[in-house]
């Protein structure tokens, strides 16, 4: 049996004597075969279905057959499911066109009429590479609260499945609010660990006379309060996952007491002179950029290559795209059900005022932002005058930040409109706009679209 019997295929194209052709060839060797006419309706398809692999025609109900059309779709594709194999077909072969579209993701670049038989077997070779990366895409590590499509997140959740099973120390980077303490859960839960114990240490918070006892524990009498033996942090992780939250904010005579105990693998409480041995997965996480970690005057180098085995950048929420609207619904169904007011939905109007933010906050920002909706929420939909964000956020930007941001904001909606407006016809897009294609494409470009 072919391995394509468990594929949905979906093809994309204006000419129906493609789709005819397409559906008789592979009716017989897949799971499913989808076809449709209109690029405009396949997002909506694909949210409805589970496609393992979709081809999409470059020319749409323009007179030029520039392709434009093509991988403007592509790229909307390859923004919400940046796993799914895309195959790019047209009549004409440009070999430009091809380097381009493979550039943006494309998987493949057929030429019609092609082969039936060269058709199969590059179906086959395809979905077979990419069932690896489907398992990743199809849990999202919803398992663990981690929700996200965007090709940013999904590069995080294929480096978590290489690095989780072994036992090299990490270091997680990022903004504040953006969710570095459930990269670190994900992580020790996907481990060989995951049956052991989970300790969390924000060591950030520890004063120089609690860094010690904290982390290494002490004996009954080592100091004038120590009324008992006290473990600490590093014994209780032992054969399990130690997490130090806020590693950068340590000062440098902690940092050398750290070192010490990773390089030797072994601690002694304070009062012992007894030896215990350690046997930890160590997950580091700091706010801090790396490059301002590198300043031995605040950060000693020998530790940042003893606990950066592998970093991860988890990315701020406003370089996310496509993950907002997701991660709204998950917290509003959190909500909803916490002050039980089940089913809450989002109109246009609020969803589109989330997504035009750009969250200084990150995902905590937009959490919070959530919560006070549901609760002023009166009905099952929440409207645009009840999403209110973080004033805390606010104050902290510059005026010129703001407005700025929002005329890039204002510029990339019109854009957005204009093209679906015209059902991705770029140069209608750019004649209702005012400008030249050429100016179209470089704006297309600079936003991401």
């Amino acid at each position: 049996m072919s391995s394509l019997k468990k594929a949905t295929v979906m093809v994309v194209d204006d000419d129906m004597d493609v789709l005819t052709a397409v559906r008789l060839l592979l009716r017989p060797e897949v799971k499913e075969i989808i076809t449709e006419k209109n690029p405009e309706l396949l997002l909506s398809v694909l949210e409805k279905k589970q496609v393992d692999l979709l081809f999409l025609d470059m020319n749409y109900k323009s007179a030029v057959n520039t392709g434009n059309e093509g991988i403007f779709w592509l790229q909307k594709i390859k923004k919400a499911y940046p796993n799914l194999p895309v195959v790019m077909i047209t009549a004409y072969a440009d070999i430009d066109l091809a380097v381009k579209s493979l550039k943006l993701g494309a998987t493949d670049f057929m030429v019609k009429p092609w082969q039936n038989d060269r058709l199969l077997e590059s179906i086959k070779s395809i979905y077979k590479n990419s069932s690896s990366h489907r398992n990743i895409d199809e849990q999202k590590f919803s398992d663990n609260k981690l929700i996200g499509v965007s090709a940013a997140m999904q590069d995080v959740f294929y480096k978590l499945e290489k690095i989780a099973p072994t036992d090299a120390n990490i270091l997680i980077l990022g903004e504040n609010g953006t969710g570095k303490d459930l990269i670190a859960e994900a992580i020790h839960q996907k481990s060989l660990r995951s049956k052991q114990v989970y300790i969390k240490v924000d060591v950030g918070a520890l004063t120089e006379s609690l860094f010690e006892s904290e982390l290494f524990g002490y004996k009954k009498g080592a100091f004038t309060d120590a009324r008992e033996d006290r473990t600490g942090r590093f014994a209780e992780a032992n054969n399990g996952t130690l997490f130090l939250d806020e590693i950068g904010n340590i000062t440098l005579a902690q940092q050398s007491r750290l070192l010490t105990v990773l390089q030797n693998r072994y601690i002694i409480p304070l009062g012992s002179n007894q030896k215990t041995d350690l046997n930890i997965r160590l997950i580091c996480a700091t706010n801090l950029p790396l490059n301002v970690l590198g300043d031995e005057r605040k950060f000693r180098k020998d530790l940042i290559y003893r606990i950066n085995t592998v970093e991860i950048n988890v990315p701020p929420l406003r370089e996310r795209f496509g993950d907002i609207p997701l991660l709204a619904m998950h917290f509003a169904k959190i909500y909803g059900e916490k002050y039980g007011k089940s089913n809450i939905e989002f109109s246009k109007e609020a969803m589109l005022k989330l997504e035009q933010y750009h969250f200084p906050g990150n995902v905590r920002e937009l959490q919070y932002a959530v919560e006070r909706a549901v609760i002023m929420n009166e009905t099952n939909q929440i409207e645009v005058h009840e999403i209110i964000f973080s004033p805390i956020e606010h104050n902290s930007d510059r005026v010129e930040d703001k407005m700025e941001t929002n005329l890039v904001l204002m510029e990339r909606n019109a854009i957005l409109k204009a093209i679906e407006r015209h059902g991705g016809n770029i140069s209608k897009a750019a004649k209702d706009l005012g400008i030249t294609r050429a100016a179209l494409y470089r704006k297309l470009s600079k936003y991401e679209i």
